[in-house]
């Protein structure tokens, strides 16, 4: 088994949610073996980025995008499996973490100025 880090992202989600919910979130990135990560299947996907191999587990409503980093699973970011940010990443669209905040609020923008 792994030890598992986040980041700032990711830890910010995580303190959105209630106890219980970060429980049941954390557990199948907390249950992951080698193995797993040697032939990933669904929930789980590897893709490689600017050099390195990142993978990302689906958990409920939540995605993990996460590196292995000896013992360690580094998790990066933790999106919604339905927003922008997860989108970008899943199509492995070449962006920076500034860049998803400023597309993510562009985009809000760009949509509620279509209602008015």
């Amino acid at each position: 088994m792994y030890q598992v880090t986040f980041s700032e992202q990711a830890m910010h989600e995580l303190n959105l949610l209630d106890k219980l919910a970060q429980m049941e979130v954390i557990e199948p990135i907390s249950l992951l073996k080698p193995a797993d990560l040697a032939t990933p299947r669904e929930p789980l996907g590897r893709f490689h980025r600017a050099g390195r191999e990142f993978y990302r587990l689906r958990a409920g409503d939540s995605r993990f995008y996460f590196a292995v980093k000896g013992d360690t699973l580094h998790v990066d970011y933790i999106l919604h499996k339905n927003s922008l940010e997860d989108f970008l990443l899943r199509n492995k669209l070449p962006v920076s973490e500034q860049q998803l905040v400023e597309q993510h609020s562009k985009f809000w923008k760009y949509l509620e100025s279509l209602t008015k």
